[in-house]
């Protein structure tokens, strides 16, 4: 099947490319490669304490579990930051992982420390020291939530709230179909969820009318994570060309609707989303997927 290629390069780019995704899962993904060296020093640890008798081998892989523990909150806690600092409006982070992250890395430098002959003290202020290194190195997470001027803070949190569900949608669609290894279907879908988030990013700049809008993507992205769902369990029994070609199509249907509301948002035209909202909605019976909300209500 023929397929559409676009982009602010590409002839017409412009009126399906209207603003770049706010979160990019590409560059949160780098954000939190900064924490992969800390990976290294668990490795010395325990390679350094093979043959120094089992009491500081134990001493050692205790400390090289606390250190990977360190190293992998920092991961987390660099990519919900970039995610933060991309949003307009943002809560911060519920779990504070950078934060964790340096207490835990200072507690590990002192298990590694006490496994030498540094003692109890010596290990405590090394402890101290390498808590304070990561702090000036990675910094603390956000503290405060990202507001808008203008909007109140119930209005920040209903914008908020539908930022989260978009993403969750999209994450589980991301991974429903990462199972099949088929690396056109990902790259397919990665596009697709491209376009999805540049309209999320819209919302974020202008939440108005967010009641609509939150009924429009829910029906649009649920219906593309239970499109998907179900595409991945009947393409896993056997490939079947007439089903990828249906999902496909699917897919770039929904691109195109996507493309063309977030450009109709900019220029603040929602007239017709109801009807749009249920031409899908009926797309979607036909293939057999049902919408519906948390406590069984249609979307």
């Amino acid at each position: 099947m023929a397929r559409k290629f676009g982009g602010k390069f590409s002839p017409g780019g412009a009126a399906t490319d209207p603003r770049e995704a706010a979160v990019d899962p590409a560059r949160l993904k780098k954000a939190g490669s900064r924490g992969r060296l800390l990976y290294i020093p668990a490795v010395v640890l325990v390679f350094t304490s093979l043959n120094a008798g089992p009491q500081v081998l134990v001493t050692a892989l205790a400390g090289a579990g606390v250190l990977t523990l360190a190293a992998w909150l920092l991961q987390e806690g660099l990519r919900a930051e970039a995610a933060y600092d991309a949003r307009k409006i943002a809560r911060c982070p519920a779990l504070p992982r950078k934060m964790l992250a340096s207490a835990l890395t200072g507690i590990g430098v002192a298990i590694a420390a006490y496994t030498g002959d540094s003692g109890l003290v010596g290990s405590a202020l090394y402890g101290i020291a390498a808590l304070a290194l990561h702090v000036a190195a990675f910094g603390i997470d956000p503290l405060a939530d990202k507001k808008v001027a203008g909007l109140d803070r119930f209005q920040q949190d209903r914008v908020a709230r539908v930022v989260d569900e978009a993403e969750a949608y999209l994450t589980d669609m991301a991974a429903q179909i990462a199972s099949l290894k088929d690396r056109r279907l990902i790259e397919r879908v990665s596009g697709f969820q491209r376009v999805a988030r540049r309209m999320i990013a819209t919302v974020e700049q202008d939440p108005r009318d967010l009641s609509g809008i939150r009924r429009y993507l829910g029906v649009y992205l649920m219906g593309a994570r239970d499109a998907t769902a179900k595409f991945v369990d009947l393409y896993r029994r056997g490939s079947n060309a007439e089903a990828r070609e249906k999902y496909e199509s699917l897919l770039d249907d929904l691109e195109e609707n996507f493309a063309a509301r977030t450009e109709k948002m900019l220029v603040d035209d929602r007239s017709d989303m109801d009807i749009e909202i249920n031409v899908l909605r009926d797309r979607l019976q036909r293939e057999g997927v049902s919408l519906k909300m948390k406590g069984n209500e249609d979307v």
